[in-house]
């Protein structure tokens, strides 16, 4: 992203120092002339306008809000941004969907907990998208899931555990962006089966964004393409 090099993917960790903000850490990602962002700086631009969106759309499809957020010129084609656009987009449907029950407080709070465990690069280092997380954010807000609780937290990784079905039977190579859609349908039927809400699913998305897709794109395998 810096000097246009294609980056290098790493099994073990290398050190690494920020380009931008000169934090030194272990990190997996870098180019071939040693270039690396941390998250804070690779997310901070699209971060602030995925919350802005989230928080001030009055949309109850969480389709419809992600494809807005996704539309940002600013998102890189991968990232974990897209799990805040996914958790986002969820938590501000169910906002709009359901008059007083949750502020834009839950939307910030589901974006907060999505930090705690979406890092770049770790679907392919741990076998967790960040994606999942961030939708069980929302359950777990939902429901209130915390360390402890009996239902709520059963059904809060069962949504997840669905979530998690649904990303793996598109990976190969990862997208992000089909991570978001599959995980965004696969949480509304969620929603309808076991809580009876109903949200809207929006248009059918048609990606056009293959070409960008650094890894190659899945092609007539994606239900999302063009």
């Amino acid at each position: 992203m810096i000097c246009g090099a294609a980056l290098r993917y790493y099994e073990k960790a290398v050190a690494v120092v920020c380009h931008f903000c000169g934090r030194r850490e272990q990190g997996y990602i870098r180019c071939p002339n040693d270039h690396y962002i941390c998250d804070h700086c690779h997310n901070e631009d699209a971060l602030r306008v995925i919350e802005n969106i989230v928080c001030t759309t009055g949309s109850t499809s969480p389709r419809d809000i992600a494809e807005l957020a996704m539309s940002f010129p600013g998102l890189p084609m991968l990232g974990c941004q897209h799990a805040y656009i996914a958790g986002g987009a969820l938590m501000a449907a169910l906002k709009n969907a359901i008059a007083g029950r949750f502020s834009n407080e839950d939307i910030k709070e589901v974006l907060h907990r999505t930090g705690q465990q979406a890092h770049g690069g770790y679907c392919g280092l741990t076998g967790v998208c960040g994606i999942a997380p961030a939708i069980g954010a929302v359950f777990a807000v939902l429901t209130g899931s915390k360390c402890g609780t009996d239902e709520p937290q059963r059904r809060t990784m069962e949504a997840v555990c669905r979530v998690s079905r649904a990303i793996t039977d598109l990976t190969g190579p990862s997208c992000c962006k089909a991570y978001v859609r599959a995980a965004l349908a696969v949480a509304v039927e969620f929603l309808k089966e076991n809580f009876a809400i109903s949200l809207p699913t929006g248009e059918q998305a048609v990606c056009g964004d293959g070409p960008r897709h650094p890894h190659g794109c899945r092609q007539e395998r994606c239900p999302f393409r063009a």
